[in-house]
C-alpha cells in the first residue's frame, strides 16, 4: 500500500500540481505563447486547419501538430490560458511517466521513481513545460520515438510494433516541429548502435511498413498546405531548416558553450547534490559508464547538446529533449547514495561543504524572488510583494534544515523531503512570477484597457510593436505599424489593398489619422511614445502601466 501510495504521488499528485494546476494563473505571455494561441484561434474561427494563420496572414515557420492540439482544447475548455497552454503540460508530464517506465526498464520501480521526481522538479523542465510553445511536445514525441526504437534493438524477439512506434512517433515530432523530429530519432540510434559495435544491425531500422506509417502521419498535412501555397516546400524546408540551422537569418546566433550554463541551471536544484552523491556512491562506474544503459543515454544526450552547439540559432528551449535520458542519470544515482546510506551511522551527518552547496539553488531562487524589491525599471513595493511570495519563500526556508533534520533522526528520507518541498516551491512561484511579469510581458492588461476606453467598432493601431495578445484577447485584428517582423513573408503575400491597411508605415499611418481625424492606438512608453508626441501633438493619453500605453490621436 505504501508503495502504491508513493506512486501516486511522485507520477500524479505532484505532476497535477505542478503542471497543470499552475496554467490559468498567468496570463499568455509575448510573443510566443501569444503567438501559438492566436494560430490555433484563427484555425477554430476560419476552419482551415491546413494553413496556419497568424493576424490574418500565412505564417509557415512551424508544422501544425502543437496548433491541432490546442485547438481541439479550445472546443472542450474555451479559448483561455488554462486550455492554452494544456497540450505542453500534459507533454511534460508524458515525459515523467516516460522517464519512469525508462528507470523501471533498466533497474527497478524505485529508480524510476527517483528519475521521475527528478524530472518533474528539475527547474528547466518546470518552465518549458508551463508555458506554451512547441519545445515540450518536441521533447515528448522525440523522447518516445527514441525508446521506442531502443527497446526494439534492446529486445531478443524484436517486435516490430515497437519499430513501427519509432517510426509513428518520428512522424508526430516532425508534425510538432519539422525535420529535427526524425534526425534526433534516427540519429541516436544509428551513433549508438555504431557506438556499440552492432554495425550490421544499423539496416534494422529500415522499414517499408514503419516508412508507410510514417507516410500516412506526416505527408498529408504536408502535401495540402503545398497544393495550396506554391511557396510553402522553399520555405519551411530551406529557409526554416536549412539556413536556420546553418546561418545567422533570424538572429539567434550565441556561442558555442551557450547551452552548457543553461543546462547547469536547468537541472536545479539537483546538481547541487551531484558532487555529494559522487562521493559517497560505491562503485562509481557502474552508475556513470560501462553498461548499455549509460551509452545509450550519453548518446541521447552527446547528439542533442553537439547538434544544437554546433547551430548558428540558438534559443534556450531547443535542448528540451536532452533532460529525460539527464534525469535518469541522477535519479540512479541518488537512488544508489540514498540506499547506501541508510542505516549507515557514519552518513547521518551531511559534511559541511555538502550542505553549502545545497544552499545554492535555494539562495538563488530567494534572490529572484526579492529581485523585484530592488530598483531597476519594474519596482515593486514590499507591502504589494511579500504577500505573494510568502509561501515560495517559506518553502525554500524548509529546505535549508529540514530535509537534514529528517535524515538525522531517521538515517534516511533527505532527497525525498528537498523533492516534496521544491516542488512545492514551482507550484506555488507561478502566481508572483505571474503578478510581475504580466504589465510588461503580455498583452492582457492593455488588452482590458481597450475594452474600457476604446468604443465598439473603432479601430485599434500597434505603433511600433505588435502583441499578437491584443487581437486573442479582444478579438479585433489590429493594424501593425513599422514592426512587420516575422510576418513580412506572409504580408507581402496579401492583396496590396489589405496590406496597405493593416501593416502600415510610419508616413502612411500619420497620413491617415489627417484623414480620419482620430485614431486610437497602443505603443510602448520610450522612444516610440516620444515620436507619437511629436507628430501627433494632440495625443491623449487613455491608459498605461509605464510599459505600454493606450492613446487617442487627434490630427492637428
Amino acid at each position: 500500500m505504501q508503495g502504491r501510495a508513493i506512486k501516486t504521488l511522485v507520477l500524479f499528485l505532484i505532476p497535477f500540481l505542478v503542471y497543470v494546476v499552475p496554467l490559468p494563473f498567468a496570463p499568455l505571455m509575448e510573443p510566443d505563447e501569444a503567438r501559438y494561441s492566436a494560430i490555433p484561434s484563427a484555425m477554430n474561427a476560419t476552419g482551415d486547419y491546413i494553413t496556419p494563420r497568424l493576424k490574418g496572414v500565412v505564417y509557415f515557420e512551424k508544422p501544425p501538430l502543437s496548433y491541432w492540439a490546442t485547438a481541439v482544447f479550445y472546443r472542450i475548455f474555451g479559448e483561455n490560458e488554462f486550455s492554452s497552454r494544456l497540450f505542453a503540460a500534459l507533454c511534460a508530464w508524458g515525459c515523467i511517466l516516460l522517464v519512469y517506465r525508462m528507470g523501471l526498464f533498466f533497474h527497478d520501480a524505485r529508480t524510476g521513481l527517483y528519475a521521475a521526481a527528478v524530472l518533474s522538479t528539475f527547474l528547466y523542465h518546470a518552465v518549458i513545460g508551463r508555458i506554451n510553445i512547441l519545445d515540450m511536445p518536441l521533447a515528448f514525441l522525440v523522447c518516445l520515438a527514441i525508446w521506442s526504437g531502443f527497446r526494439y534493438f534492446s529486445s531478443v524477439e524484436r517486435r516490430k510494433a515497437r519499430l513501427y512506434l519509432l517510426y509513428l512517433f518520428s512522424a508526430l515530432a516532425f508534425l510538432a516541429k519539422g525535420l529535427i523530429g526524425i534526425v534526433f530519432p534516427f540519429g541516436v540510434l544509428v551513433i549508438w548502435l555504431a557506438v556499440s559495435r552492432r554495425w550490421r544491425e544499423i539496416t534494422g531500422l529500415f522499414s517499408p511498413i514503419g516508412i508507410m506509417v510514417f507516410s500516412a502521419v506526416s505527408l498529408p498535412w504536408a502535401i495540402l498546405i503545398q497544393r495550396e501555397n506554391a511557396d510553402f516546400f522553399r520555405f519551411f524546408f530551406i529557409q526554416e531548416h536549412v539556413l536556420r540551422y546553418a546561418t545567422r537569418i533570424h538572429h539567434h546566433f550565441e556561442p558555442f558553450y551557450y547551452y552548457l550554463p543553461i543546462v547547469l541551471l536547468g537541472t536545479l536544484p539537483w546538481c547541487a547534490f551531484l558532487p555529494e552523491a559522487l562521493r559517497g556512491v560505491r562503485r562509481k562506474t557502474d552508475v556513470l559508464f560501462g553498461s548499455v544503459e549509460k551509452r545509450f543515454l550519453l548518446t541521447w544526450l552527446g547528439l542533442i547538446l553537439l547538434f544544437f552547439s554546433l547551430s548558428s540559432s540558438k534559443l534556450a528551449s531547443y535542448i528540451a529533449p536532452l533532460f529525460p535520458p539527464l534525469a535518469l542519470f541522477l535519479g540512479h544515482l541518488f537512488r544508489r547514495y540514498e540506499e547506501e546510506s541508510e542505516g549507515d551511522e557514519n552518513r547521518k551527518a551531511v559534511p559541511l561543504l555538502s550542505r553549502m552547496a545545497v544552499m545554492v539553488p535555494a539562495l538563488l531562487c530567494t534572490a529572484l524572488l526579492l529581485a523585484p524589491l530592488f530598483p531597476h525599471k519594474y519596482t515593486l513595493a514590499w507591502n504589494d510583494w511579500w504577500p505573494w511570495i510568502a509561501f515560495p519563500l517559506l518553502s525554500l526556508l524548509l529546505t535549508l534544515f529540514l530535509p537534514d533534520l529528517i535524515r538525522k533522526r531517521t538515517g534516511q528520507g533527505r532527497l525525498p523531503t528537498f523533492y516534496l518541498l521544491f516542488a512545492l516551491f514551482l507550484a506555488s512561484v507561478a502566481l508572483p512570477a505571474a503578478r510581475y511579469m504580466a504589465p510588461y510581458k503580455s498583452a492582457l492588461p492593455l488588452s482590458r484597457a481597450i475594452q474600457a476606453h476604446v468604443p465598439k467598432g473603432a479601430a485599434v493601431y500597434q505603433y511600433g510593436i505588435s502583441l499578437y495578445g491584443i487581437d486573442f484577447y479582444t478579438g479585433m485584428r489590429t493594424p501593425i505599424v513599422d514592426d512587420v517582423g516575422e510576418l513580412r513573408y506572409g504580408s507581402e503575400r496579401l492583396l496590396p489593398e489589405e496590406r496597405a491597411r493593416y501593416f502600415l508605415t510610419s508616413d502612411s499611418f500619420f497620413r491617415l489619422i489627417q484623414e480620419k481625424g482620430e485614431i486610437y492606438c497602443a505603443t510602448k512608453g520610450g522612444d516610440k511614445l516620444e515620436r507619437l508626441k511629436k507628430e501627433v501633438p494632440g495625443l491623449q493619453v487613455l491608459w498605461h502601466n509605464d510599459a505600454y500605453y493606450l492613446v487617442r490621436l487627434k490630427r492637428s
